[in-house]
C-alpha cells in the first residue's frame, strides 16, 4: 500500500483542540463537539506502510489531548521527545497499536493499562524516569522489540517469562545488579543488551538463550564469565570490555562465529581487551583471536 503525505502537525493546531474542549465544557454549543476534536487529530494520522500511523514527536506536551484514546484505528503512535510525565489509564483503549514509541519524554511509570494493547509488538520507553515496569506488560506476548534503555530500573518482573516472540531485549544504561531471572525464559532473543549497568555475574542459565547472537555486557562489574556462556554457538557479537574479567573459561574457544576480536563498537565478533585479563593472555590476544582460542584450546 502507498504512502499518503501527512502534513505536519502544529502546536497551534493541538492548542485548537484543547481550547475548543475548554470551551465546549464551558456551555459553548457552537463548538465543535468531543468527536469533532477527535476529527482534527484523526485527519493528521497516515497510512504508511499499510499502518494507520501518527507522529507527535517533539511538539512539547506535558499532557496528551484526551481526544486522541477515541482513534481506536492507529497502530502506529510516536510521542517521543516531549516532555510527558505520565500515560492515562485510557492508553488501553488504543487496542490495535502495534509501535508505539515514548523515548524521551519524563516518565516516572507505565500504566497498567499497557496491558491491554496485545497486539503490541514493539514499544520503546528509553530515557524516561523509569524505576520499575509493571507486571502487566508481560501480557503483551506479541511484543518483538522492548528498548528500556536509559532508565533507573532494578529489575523485571517475573511475568515478562510469558514473551516468547521477543527478540531484542534493551536494558542498558540502568542500574541492574543481576541479569532478571525472566530473561532466561526469553529463548526467542536474539538481541540482548545489558551495557553500563552494575552486573558483577553473569548466571549459568545464560545457555538458555540459544538463539542469541549478540550479547552486550560492556561497561559492568562482571569478575567472571560462565562456561555455559561457551555454549551459544550462535554468537557472533560478545562485548564484554570495561569489566574486571581477569581471565577466560577455557571453553571460550567454542563459539567460533565470533570469529576475530573486535575494536569498534558496531563489529562483530570478540570485544574483550579492556579488561584487567592476566598474563599470559594479554600477550596472547596481541595475536587476534586465533591465537586466544589455541591458546584456551586444550592441548
Amino acid at each position: 500500500m502507498g504512502v499518503r503525505p501527512s502534513r505536519s502537525f502544529s502546536n497551534e493546531e493541538l492548542s485548537e483542540v484543547s481550547t475548543s474542549r475548554a470551551k465546549r465544557s464551558a456551555g459553548r454549543e457552537d463548538h465543535p463537539s468531543l468527536s469533532s476534536a477527535a476529527e482534527r487529530i484523526r485527519k493528521h494520522a497516515t497510512v504508511h506502510f499499510g499502518y494507520s500511523t501518527l507522529s507527535l514527536a517533539m511538539r512539547g506536551l506535558e499532557e496528551i489531548p484526551s481526544e486522541l484514546w477515541e482513534l481506536r484505528e492507529l497502530e502506529k503512535l510516536n510521542l517521543s521527545m516531549n516532555c510527558l510525565c505520565v500515560l492515562p489509564p485510557t492508553l488501553g483503549a488504543l487496542d490495535n497499536l502495534v509501535v508505539l514509541n515514548l523515548w524521551g519524554n519524563n516518565l516516572t511509570s507505565l500504566p497498567p493499562e499497557i496491558g491491554l494493547l496485545k497486539k503490541l509488538r514493539v514499544l520503546f520507553a528509553s530515557r524516561n524516569r523509569l524505576s520499575e515496569v509493571p507486571e502487566e506488560l508481560g501480557s503483551c506476548s506479541c511484543l518483538e522489540v522492548l528498548s528500556l534503555a536509559n532508565n533507573q530500573i532494578r529489575g523485571l518482573p517475573g511475568s515478562l517469562a510469558s514473551m516468547g516472540n521477543l527478540t531484542k531485549l534493551n536494558l542498558s544504561h540502568n542500574h541492574i545488579a543481576h541479569i532478571p531471572t525472566c530473561v532466561y525464559s526469553m529463548r526467542s532473543l536474539v538481541f540482548l543488551h545489558l551495557a553500563c549497568n552494575r552486573l558483577e555475574t553473569i548466571a549459568d542459565q545464560i545457555q538458555d538463550l540459544v538463539n542469541l547472537k549478540i550479547l552486550i555486557v560492556e561497561g559492568n562489574c562482571i569478575h567472571t564469565l560462565p562456561k555455559t556462556l561457551c555454549f551459544l554457538e550462535s554468537l557472533e557479537l560478545l562485548n564484554v570490555d570495561f569489566n574486571d574479567l581477569q581471565s577466560l573459561p577455557m571453553e571460550m574457544y567454542l563459539l567460533s562465529r565470533l570469529g576475530k576480536l573486535a575494536c569498534h563498537p558496531l563489529d562483530k565478533g570478540l570485544h574483550i581487551v579492556h579488561n584487567p585479563l592476566l598474563k599470559p593472555i594479554q600477550e596472547v590476544l596481541q595475536g587476534g583471536l586465533g591465537a586466544l582460542y589455541n591458546y584456551l584450546r586444550p592441548s
